[in-house]
Parts: structure tokens; C-alpha cells; sequence
């Protein structure tokens, strides 16, 4: 099931939500707002070794910088 983050444009209030269908309205918990934003999050899976692997974990492949950005890969 797809859980998304928000932000509610209204009063800042950050919350995640099950989305069954995109067309549904999505409302802030706290001031039922009807304007939010969908945020960019991190997602983790389960590798074949069984052991649970973060999107937002640091990598150090070459293309990476030392000021922390990333230059030319995906990381």
C-alpha cells in the first residue's frame, strides 16, 4: 500500500496518509484543510539477504563530493 507524506499548506502540519486512488482529496488531520503538499520521502525495501535497506542512506561511491552532494549519480 502506498503511504505518502504531506504538508498542509494551511497550518504546516506534516502527516502521512494511505493512498488507495489518486484522485482521491487528501485533508489535513489538524485543520481539515483541503490544500497540501506531497513531499519527497525516503523509502526503505527489503534486500535478498533479508536485511532492510534505506533510500536515504549515505552512500560512499566515487561520484559523490566532499562537501556531501552528490555529482552525477543517483545517490
Amino acid at each position: 500500500m502506498p503511504i505518502f507524506e504531506y504538508v498542509c499548506d494551511a497550518c504546516g502540519t506534516e502527516f502521512e496518509k494511505i493512498v488507495f486512488r489518486s484522485d482521491v482529496a487528501i485533508a489535513c488531520p489538524q485543520c481539515e484543510g483541503a490544500s497540501v503538499t506531497r513531499q519527497v520521502s525516503a523509502f526503505a525495501f527489503k534486500s535478498g539477504s533479508g536485511r532492510f535497506v534505506s533510500s536515504s542512506a549515505k552512500s560512499s561511491c566515487s561520484g559523490c563530493s566532499s562537501s556531501g552532494g552528490c555529482a552525477g549519480c543517483s545517490h
